[in-house]
């Protein structure tokens, strides 16, 4: 370990002489050299927070002249993933001009328009509320971050005296102020009002930290961040017992993932009465050593203090009243007892926008809540994707690492309401929010595919991600399930997706397929059974065990999925699609087929007989007939298809052009095509479409259903 290594305890110091050496003179490349190592720390910043600046001479192409370039984030970066085109480029004296026509606090969001007239490189990403907060500060390289342990003293109502005392007046502070250009004018006063200081905590906010060099810079955020988390660590427990000791004890952690996954789809479906959420669960240690303590009742409703940390979770979170060991079985009566705590949550939620809008705020948005937590048990957040519900999640844990690290030393502070009106309703962020991508098709929805780690099932899974569903490819093929776990990952990311194990004549593999579900995303609204075998035989080559195992997994297996899959529907109250994968063999009469025929045919009676049954759900049940799909199917690996070939008298490497050719249309069909149907069903034009048969299979006039 090298020297500067083993300084660091509670941060990481992640620098590499050789690797910054091979970027030696080139100061941007820098900037993201540092800014990528501290984004991989969250303990020095969360995801999208904090901004980083690096200020270089560059050569104006109007002028020929050199000027002076601020390198900064742009507008709704991460510096852990910050790459060149997710810089801002701006000539540093025309930002810093602006201040002869700025017009005051009043009129400060009108200067962010204007930063676009200072910009330096046309490639630039949009300027950031952050900007002017770089630009009158002197330094080369400066840090913008949001360490938990740096904001808790921040967040302390003593937190102006400590940061006095525990940096011997080295770093300043500067009282909490919506980020803009005036808060930018106030850091340039504090350094000019304290020459020689190394940073400025922001009330409540974060931390300001510099250098003369990019390794200066990143070392001296590393040794601010590391002197506010010793500070910490040597006050927890000296006052009184961590937020005031533990009131309950969590069960064991299966028993907490039961209780979470039997209560997430009740969850899911009470706060998706304006739009459809996705959820996230955790049970992380600083998660459960705040819902089980003492203090939980009285701090939780104080709500977040860092600007970043009650965007993404709103003011506060819900707290449920129920017991860890609570009964959670039974969807009726729980949704019962649990629609007041929402009605009031919503009801409180509508006075605060009431008390605290202005003329121009923008209209009231969704009012439930987004952090949810389970004394005992843990925390849910619901949000738009998964990615947003599990960052929100992120940053509520940030929320109380500070709350934890304040009451420590002090007393936790939390912004005013209308302070954190104005930023939650900032037109500004709003305006950001009306820039957003409009929703894919299938934005909010959770789709669990059967035999989903190739051919057709594997296709389905891939066009319900590309069309913004999280989904669960599921198999009863380990090495398959690992070979699309990795190509799901390079293609959508870990937010996208997540993998199941599933037997489907398995009841135990089916529970553990719908728990993750629920654990991972908050429940399902889409399932397609698409897991399935084929056995051609003469009738007199029948096994009993070939019977057997036909039903087994393609009529027995798609009623067990089903049937779990219902049964969370209900609970959500939401609706849902099912879609069965059955076959032209369903309507067609063939030779050596009576098992996997009559076992299609199965498959389709039953989809009808669901249909009728769950109309009043509002559950869709519909089919897709496929035919001769060859491409990646498991199917047409083993003795299928050398039974079809048989069966019609040609060589197995002709079956493809064969199927073709017997088509009205003359086309091979491919599991994409398959995929398409589905959509096609799911993605919002058939809503009101159940107990129907697609055909997809180029045409063949026997399997005609009218």
């Amino acid at each position: 370990m090298s020297v500067e290594k083993a300084r660091f305890k509670y941060v990481n110091y992640l620098w590499d002489e050789a690797e910054a050496a091979s970027l030696d003179g080139d100061d941007v490349a820098l900037l993201l050299y540092r800014s990528n190592l501290m984004g991989a720390d969250l303990r020095l910043t969360n995801y999208g927070g904090g901004n980083t600046s690096c200020k270089t001479e560059a050569v104006d192409p109007l002028t020929g002249k050199t000027v002076e370039v601020m390198w900064i984030k742009g507008s709704g970066g991460d510096i852990g993933t910050l790459k060149r085109d997710g810089l801002s480029a701006l000539y540093l004296d025309r930002l810093r001009n602006l201040e002869n026509i700025y017009q005051g606090v009043d009129r400060e969001d009108e200067m962010v328009e204007l930063f676009n007239h200072c910009i330096y490189d046309l490639r630039s990403k949009a300027p950031s509320i952050d900007t002017p907060l770089h630009s009158f500060l002197p330094f080369k390289h400066i840090d913008h971050l949001h360490p938990d342990a740096a904001i808790a003293i921040a967040a302390a109502k003593d937190g102006k005296q400590i940061t006095k005392d525990l940096f011997k007046g080295t770093i300043g502070w500067v009282d909490w102020q919506r980020p803009g250009f005036d808060l930018g004018l106030k850091l340039r006063q504090c350094l000019d009002e304290n020459p020689g200081i190394r940073g400025i905590m922001l009330g409540s906010h974060g931390l300001f930290t510099w250098g003369d060099t990019a390794y200066e810079s990143y070392l001296n955020t590393l040794e601010v961040v590391e002197t506010c988390a010793v500070y910490l660590e040597e006050h927890y427990g000296k006052k009184s017992p961590i937020f005031g000791g533990e009131k309950i004890k969590s069960p064991e952690k299966t028993r907490r993932e039961k209780q979470a996954a039997l209560l997430a789809p009740v969850l899911r479906g009470l706060c998706s009465t304006e739009k459809q959420m996705i959820g996230h669960f955790t049970d992380a240690s600083p998660v459960l050593e705040f819902i089980n303590s003492n203090d939980l009742e009285r701090l939780a409703p104080l709500g977040t203090s860092c600007p970043d940390h009650f965007l993404r979770t709103k003011i506060s979170p819900l707290v449920l009243d129920l017991s860890p060991e609570e009964d959670l079985s039974g969807p009726g009566w729980l949704k019962e007892r649990l629609m007041p705590a929402f009605a009031a949550y919503r009801a409180k939620y509508a006075d605060y926008y009431r008390q605290h809008k202005k003329k121009d705020s923008p209209v009231i948005r969704d009012t439930n809540p987004v952090i949810i937590l389970y004394p005992g048990i843990g925390l849910f957040s619901f949000s738009k994707d998964k990615q947003t519900a599990r960052v929100a999640a992120e940053f509520y844990i940030n929320a109380i690492n500070v709350i934890k690290g304040a009451e420590a030393i002090s007393e936790y502070t939390a912004l005013p309401a209308q302070e954190a009106f104005d930023i939650e309703y900032w037109l500004l962020e709003e305006a950001k929010l009306q820039r957003m991508p409009k929703p894919k098709a299938l934005s909010g929805r959770i789709a669990l595919i059967t035999g989903s780690a190739g051919g057709i099932g594997k296709a389905i899974a891939r066009k319900f991600a590309e069309e913004g569903a999280v989904v669960v490819v599921s198999d009863n093929d380990a090495q398959r399930l690992i070979s699309a776990d990795r190509e799901f990952g390079q293609s959508f990311g870990k937010d996208a997706y997540i993998t199941a194990e599933l037997d489907v004549t398995s009841g135990d593999d089916i529970q553990n397929a719908f728990q993750k579900a629920a654990l991972a995303f908050g429940g399902v609204d889409l399932i397609v059974n698409c897991a399935g075998l084929s056995i051609s035989k003469p009738i007199e080559e029948h096994t009993d065990h070939d019977w057997d195992l036909l039903y087994d997994v393609l009529v027995k297996g798609q009623f067990k999925v089903t049937q779990a899959g219902v049964n969370i529907m209900r609970k959500q109250d939401m609706g849902g699609d099912i879609l069965n994968i059955v076959s032209k063999n369903a309507l067609v009469s063939g030779p050596n087929n009576a098992g996997y025929g009559s076992a299609k045919a199965a498959q389709l009676h039953l989809s009808r007989l669901n249909a009728a049954e769950l109309g009043h759900d509002k559950i869709r049940v519909n089919v897709v007939n496929p035919d001769a799909v060859i491409a990646e199917s498991k199917i047409w690996e083993g003795e299928w298809a050398v039974g079809r070939a048989k069966a019609y008298g040609i060589r197995v490497e002709d079956l493809p052009a064969f199927y073709a050719r017997r088509t009205l249309l003359d086309e091979i069909i491919l599991p994409e095509d398959i995929a398409n149907a589905c959509l096609a069903f799911t993605g919002g034009l058939l809503n009101k479409s159940t107990g129907n048969v697609l055909n997809v299979d180029g045409g063949i006039a026997p399997a005609f259903v009218r």
